[in-house]
């Protein structure tokens, strides 16, 4: 009779029949006690967002205006806009039709303003409108729009090397960003706020003291928190969206920002509120490279047309009134003397 050989365990198996008895160990309960007894359960942590980080460092608090107001530094419009596909000749209106395309840096994750589309997969939102009326004024055709999302870090730094015509991104305008780019007039206002979860007992930025509060990489809202009396922790990450995973994971007790991402914020998440007075005034801005007043005074005429044909109601009252639950009406124009 053939003698079958013997096996020694592999590597695999031994590690296998480790594991096994170190489950059965941990699962055995002491006789007539109830207790589980051997190894405690182990505590899985959910991971956070790539990018996302606690700030250690010092932060720039918000620097004092060192231009009069920056709201009122923006050129006005040179007159009745020229007629779509008609750009004065060597202007940047010109060199943006010969390409065939307007690209404008956008949010791809602020909800109704400017955020993906799960249906579709477009980029949709009050800033998008505002995109395409720009392009509609240059082309006669709103679809002839490149929309390039981008973080609020980036903001800056495409316009700088000439990746992107303009961006419409939730942008405040600030003197300290004046000295980098041009802006249009405000097409927006909003005020930073702060979301909690329900229950938690917070009231606002007074309330979060030693507490984490998120705020994406870039913003005007990150130092905010990290100038704020009450002294919180800042959290910073790359997309708002973040902010909010990060609030339901239990990561961060807070996120502070403008109401309007924070009204998106809640429209998905209906177990968070927004507390607490506006910590800060955020008017937003269109911004440009620097050197294109040509562009300037082209965007500020659009806008002004926006405001005058009802566009611009037309598209708060879409994206935004539902968030936001109340009416309102486009800023009023303000201009360098």
């Amino acid at each position: 009779m053939t003698r079958r050989p013997t096996h020694r365990p592999t590597r695999h198996r031994r590690a296998l029949a480790a594991l096994a008895l170190t489950v059965a160990t941990a699962t055995v309960t002491a006789c007539g006690t109830g207790e589980t007894v051997g190894s405690p359960a182990i505590e899985v942590k959910p991971p956070w967002p790539a990018g996302a980080r606690v700030v250690t460092e010092p932060l720039d608090t918000p620097a004092e205006q060192n231009c009069e107001d920056p709201t009122a530094q923006s050129l006005p419009p040179a007159g009745a806009l020229p007629a779509p596909g008609d750009m004065p000749s060597g202007s940047t209106m010109a060199r943006i039709r010969a390409k065939g395309m307007l690209t404008v840096g956008v949010d791809q994750n602020t909800f109704n303003f400017g955020y993906r589309e799960p249906d579709t997969g477009e980029i949709v939102g009050f800033d998008i409108d505002m995109a395409r009326a720009i392009a509609n004024a240059i082309f006669g055709d709103p679809n002839k729009v490149r929309l390039r999302a981008i973080t609020s870090s980036q903001r800056i730094p495409v316009l700088e090397n000439g990746d992107v015509d303009i961006v419409i991104r939730t942008m405040s305008i600030t003197c300290e960003r004046l000295e980098k780019v041009d802006f249009s007039s405000v097409y927006y206002e909003a005020g930073q706020r702060v979301l909690v979860k329900k229950h938690s007992g917070h009231t606002g930025m007074e309330s979060l003291g030693d507490k984490r509060v998120c705020a994406a990489e870039g913003s005007t809202s990150l130092r905010n928190i990290a100038a704020a009396p009450s002294k919180p922790v800042p959290v910073q990450v790359q997309n708002w969206t973040d902010c909010l995973v990060l609030l339901q994971q239990h990561q961060v007790d807070a996120v502070s920002t403008d109401d309007t991402i924070l009204a998106g914020l809640v429209a998905q998440d209906p177990t968070t509120m927004v507390v607490g007075d506006p910590i800060y005034t955020e008017p937003y801005g269109m911004a440009i490279p620097k050197g294109e007043s040509d562009f300037v005074r082209f965007v500020n005429g659009v806008i002004e047309q926006t405001r005058t044909s009802g566009a611009w109601v037309r598209s708060y009252d879409h994206w935004m009134k539902p968030l936001l639950d109340v009416p309102a009406q486009p800023p009023v124009a303000r201009y360098r003397s």
